[in-house]
């Protein structure tokens, strides 16, 4: 997570270095494309930062929901609009990094090439969470459980291909243990049998579970990322519990279309990375399980680029296939 003294430090550079920056203002409202349903953890952070820009733009900031085709429904609306500044897209590692190798033509869109970054925004971490009732309170014990266990056990996912799924493939191929399986539609049903004990367990993001870990009702044995997670403490890293390369933190980053002027570009880049160094901004964010971590145009393109790479290679080395 970047410290806010760090974010204002980079705010006033960027100003310095970028003398032109806040010159663009919108002519009309803008929109943020959110391609996934109102309410979650996505939606609630798009509507945070729609909040903060709005009054230095001098337009109301608007969210519009477009779910649909794993995210691909909305995300395609923003590859086609005009690159003037006044359609975004908030979208996320599916949307712009596994789609690419899951969905027939990609969803209808290339996830570099038909977008402008304007920056990683927040991460999202994995935890590993198992039924209540499981015989197993740390790594150590459910990967004995795992290797031993006659029949296999259920692994609950958000749908085929998601990163709740993928995630799983990951850690599949790290350790051996051949887990079943089990996609739902969405988080809600998946929550409901992994608390009703009809699955074993789940990868799933902090905001899924968090409310569900806090009142006992699943245990978090570990989190798939490089970093502790504030949320849960408890957690320990997976990588330190014998388990590594299993590291699938999800992200949140905004886009414009393609051929956005770079004076746009930038504006909103300032903006945004102003808004994410204020503390209100910051614990609205830690709510909802998230690691604000922003990163500039440049650097977090070059990280998207391999991480569709990095996820390419897991699909196809586990076969996973949506159609």
């Amino acid at each position: 997570m970047i410290a806010r003294r760090t974010l204002l430090a980079a705010a006033a550079s960027s100003l310095a270095a970028r003398p032109g920056w806040a010159s663009w203002s919108p002519r009309r409202i803008v929109t943020i494309v959110v391609p996934y349903p109102a309410g979650g953890a996505t939606d609630v952070f798009a509507r945070i930062v729609a909040r903060e820009i709005a009054p230095e733009l001098g337009q109301n900031v608007v969210v519009e929901n477009a779910p649909g085709a794993s995210g691909a429904v909305g995300t395609r609306r923003v590859a086609r609009a005009e690159p003037d500044g006044h359609t975004l897209v908030l979208s996320t590692n599916q949307t712009h990094a596994t789609n690419i190798s899951l969905l027939r033509d990609g969803g209808g869109y290339d996830p570099v090439r038909d977008f402008t970054m304007l920056g990683g925004l927040a991460d999202l971490q994995h935890l590993l969470v198992v039924r209540k009732d499981l015989p197993v309170r740390t790594v150590a014990e459910f990967l004995a459980l795992g290797k031993a266990a006659t029949p296999k056990l259920t692994c609950a996912s958000t749908g085929i291909g998601s990163a709740s799924h993928l995630t799983m493939e990951l850690f599949r191929a790290k350790t051996g243990i051949d887990l079943v399986h089990v996609p739902y539609r969405g988080a809600a049903p998946l929550l409901q049998d992994l608390v009703g004990g009809r699955v074993d367990l789940a990868f799933a993001t902090v905001p899924t579970v968090l409310g569900q870990v806090q009142a006992g009702e699943l245990r978090a044995l570990a989190v798939a990322s490089p970093s502790p997670s504030p949320q849960v403490p408890d957690a320990p890293i997976l990588s330190r519990e014998g388990v590594a390369g299993v590291d699938a933190d999800a992200w949140i980053a905004i886009f414009g279309p393609a051929g956005l002027p770079g004076e746009i570009r930038d504006r909103y880049a300032g903006l945004i990375r102003a808004a994410l160094a204020r503390p209100e901004v910051a614990a609205a964010a830690a709510a909802q399980g998230m690691l604000l971590n922003w990163r500039e145009p440049e650097s977090f393109g070059r990280f998207q680029q391999a991480d569709i790479q990095r996820w390419a290679d897991i699909i196809r080395a586990a076969n996973v296939s949506t159609e």
